[in-house]
C-alpha cells in the first residue's frame, strides 16, 4: 500500500513538471512567433494536463498528491525556463559604448562576424566609440565575452529585438559565418581612419567642367 502511493506521488509530480515545462516553452514560442510549433506543444501539452489532473481528482483524499502536484508546478516553471534558455530562440540587440574610441573594436568584431553599426559620441568625459550589434540569442554569452575581451571597462546595455527587417548581416548568419568567420575579410574603415565624403568625391570626379567667361 504504503509503495503504491510512493508511485502515484511520483507519477503526479513528473506528469506536473513535464506539463508545466511544456506549457512555459509554448508560450515563450508563441511571442516568438513560432505558432505552429507552439500549436504542436500545446497537444502534448493539454493531454499530460488531463492526466495529471485526473489522478489527483480521483484521489483528493490523499494529501501527499496534492503536495506532488504543487510541487511538480512549481518544479515545471523552472525547468521550462531553463529549457528556453538552451533553445536561445530569437536575437539580441547590444548596444556598446567604448571610452577608448581609438581601439580596433569594430573590424576585430566584425572579424568574428558580428554586424556592427557605429558612430561617434560625446560623453561627460570626452569622447566616446558607440556601437549597435544584432546577434542569435545563442551567441550572446560568447559576445559579452569577446567585447570584454576588448575593452573590459566598455558599457553594455542589451534588449530584444520585436522585429528585424533587410540588412546584409541576416544573410551572413544564415550561412554561418558566426560559427565560421572567414580569416581573410577586408577591414571596415575604423572612426579614428574616417575619410570626408567631400575628399573622396574629389578624388574620384574626373569630370571636366566649361565654366562660361565672365565679361
Amino acid at each position: 500500500m504504503l509503495s503504491n502511493a510512493f508511485v502515484m506521488v511520483a507519477i503526479i509530480l513528473v506528469i506536473n513538471i513535464v506539463y508545466v515545462s511544456l506549457s512555459t516553452v509554448r508560450m515563450i514560442l508563441t511571442l516568438k512567433g513560432r505558432r505552429y510549433i507552439a500549436a504542436i506543444v500545446s497537444m502534448f501539452e493539454i493531454v499530460i494536463y488531463v492526466v495529471g489532473l485526473g489522478l489527483v481528482l480521483d484521489n483528493l483524499d490523499q494529501i501527499q498528491n496534492l503536495i506532488a502536484y504543487a510541487v511538480g508546478f512549481g518544479t515545471g516553471v523552472i525547468v521550462g525556463t531553463k529549457i528556453e534558455e538552451k533553445l536561445a530562440l530569437g536575437y539580441i540587440t547590444v548596444n556598446v559604448i567604448s571610452s577608448n574610441p581609438d581601439i580596433e573594436f569594430t573590424r576585430k568584431l566584425r572579424d568574428k562576424g558580428y554586424g556592427v553599426t557605429s558612430w561617434f559620441a560625446y560623453g561627460m568625459d570626452g569622447d566616446r566609440l558607440s556601437m549597435q550589434i544584432l546577434t542569435p540569442r545563442k551567441y550572446e554569452l560568447k559576445l559579452y565575452e569577446t567585447i570584454k575581451e576588448i575593452d573590459e571597462k566598455a558599457f553594455i546595455i542589451s534588449y530584444e529585438p520585436k522585429q528585424i527587417h533587410g540588412g546584409f548581416w541576416v544573410k551572413q548568419v544564415r550561412k554561418g559565418r558566426l560559427m565560421n568567420p572567414r580569416k581573410k575579410q577586408q577591414a571596415a574603415p575604423e572612426p579614428n581612419s574616417f575619410t570626408p565624403p567631400e575628399a573622396t568625391r574629389e578624388e574620384n570626379d574626373t569630370t571636366t567642367y566649361n565654366t562660361p567667361k565672365q565679361e
